[in-house]
């Protein structure tokens, strides 16, 4: 059997796996359904892996660590050894939006699960992430159906290969002005590579397969621990500390194409909650508060991608929040909620209290127009705390569609405030 024949099969199953393996594991807003009975087969498991304990009446964090230790059970030694890693700065930071496989990123590939561990491995992350339509684990499921769409797509066409994680690290790269309407997206991973594992195979290109999964730090809920989780355009940071969410983010999102029919007649949008949001609070503001909104900058990407770490403008710009109207100031609450939601429901609203009591100190931003349809429409939310950015570019294999890219970062909580950046 080809290699290429081999990675698309694994690719299917991995997906059917998250869908029929574990009963009540159900995506919001419709896409799965769910079955009983596991499809393992042929496992051939190594030595068994440390059993952790499980209590299935826990809630909140104790719930996630409860549905943590129940995956570490699926697995042997080796896989746990390639799914718990330090709580290091070089692995909490290495992440990417591109489709870099293990490169990138540490952790176990879903590509190399059983259904059962797929099944308890996304458990975890629909126990730690929101409930919303179009958020949270919603959203996230629907940008790994994306990355499927995608590699079907990109396999049959006559468009490049996939952005290369080798291609140019220069952070300019990421940032740059860009004026040209044919520039593709040129994001890179840069920083450290991680101290971890390399998960289960390493193979690159896009696909459900393609995702890993990491415990940085123990499960607990007494210590500090990360569960990181991500692959192609998607980064999941979530930081517990004393068994309480200590930091959601950096939380990067992308997708391509922006939205397509499936095969039973579903349609997908999963970052359309995102950008409708912008598009009601630009679209409340006066000719003169864009005036005062508009940036000087053009931009072909975020600013603070992977291995921008801590790298905020020292001056913020845009039209400070204080300056707008009551309704245009819940706009920019609505706005931000779809990038908090991110996380569980419960932490979210929290966050987003302490984003309403800073909300005078919060600037908006744009470069581009304000349509959010053409390459280089960007729009930016700037708080004590909050950081939202959201921006379009050409497609890569469906270059008849815009690309998004957006990041949310905190000034203050990316990573649980457990590094210093310079």
């Amino acid at each position: 059997m080809s290699r290429e024949r081999t990675r698309l099969i694994r690719t299917k199953r991995t997906w059917r796996g998250i869908a029929g393996a574990v009963t009540a594991i159900v995506l919001v807003g419709g896409g799965f359904a769910v079955a009983n009975a596991s499809t393992d087969t042929g496992t051939g498991k190594a030595a068994a892996g440390v059993k952790r304990p499980v209590d299935k009446k826990a809630t909140g964090a104790a719930a996630v660590v409860s549905a943590a230790n129940e995956f570490l059970n699926t697995l042997d030694a080796d896989q746990q050894a390639s799914t718990l890693l330090d709580f290091s700065q070089a692995n909490a930071t290495a992440w990417s939006n591109l489709p870099c496989g293990s490169s990138c990123r540490p952790g176990i590939q879903l590509g190399s699960l059983t259904d059962t561990q797929l099944a308890a491995a996304m458990k975890v992350v629909k126990l730690a992430t929101g409930t919303g339509k179009n958020t949270g684990y919603d959203q996230i499921t629907q940008i790994i159906k994306a990355d499927d769409v995608l590699n079907s797509a990109q396999s049959t066409s006559s468009a490049g290969p996939a952005p290369s994680s080798t291609a140019s690290a220069d952070p300019s790269a990421t940032a740059a002005p860009s004026s040209s309407a044919t520039d593709a997206p040129t994001d890179v991973p840069t920083g450290t590579p991680p101290s971890g594992g390399t998960g289960g195979g390493g193979m690159g290109g896009y696909g459900s397969g393609v995702y890993f999964l990491a415990f940085l730090g123990t499960p607990s809920v007494t210590g500090t621990w990360q569960l990181h989780f991500g692959g192609h355009h998607l980064a999941l940071n979530l930081t517990y500390k004393k068994g309480k969410v200590a930091g959601s983010s950096p939380y990067f999102v992308g997708v391509e194409p922006s939205t397509w029919t499936d095969t039973d007649g579903t349609t997908y949008a999963p970052l359309d909650t995102m950008r409708n949001g912008l598009l009601a609070l630009t679209g409340s503001l006066s000719t003169e508060q864009l005036a005062t909104a508009k940036l000087s900058e053009s931009f072909s990407d975020v600013l603070l991608g992977p291995g921008q770490d801590g790298q905020f403008p020292e001056t913020k710009e845009g039209i400070k929040v204080s300056t707008l109207s009551p309704k245009q100031k819940q706009l920019v609450l609505k706005a931000i909620h779809p990038w908090i939601a991110n996380v569980d429901d419960a932490t979210a609203k929290q966050l987003m209290k302490t984003y309403e009591h800073e909300l005078n100190q919060t600037y908006v931003a744009y470069s581009g127009t304000t349509a959010l349809a053409t390459q280089g429409d960007y729009v930016r939310i700037d708080g004590p705390g909050v950081w939202v950015e959201f921006v379009c570019q050409n497609g890569v294999v469906y270059r008849d569609q815009i690309h998004y890219h957006t990041v949310y970062r905190d000034h203050t909580r990316d990573y649980g405030s457990e590094f210093t950046f310079s």
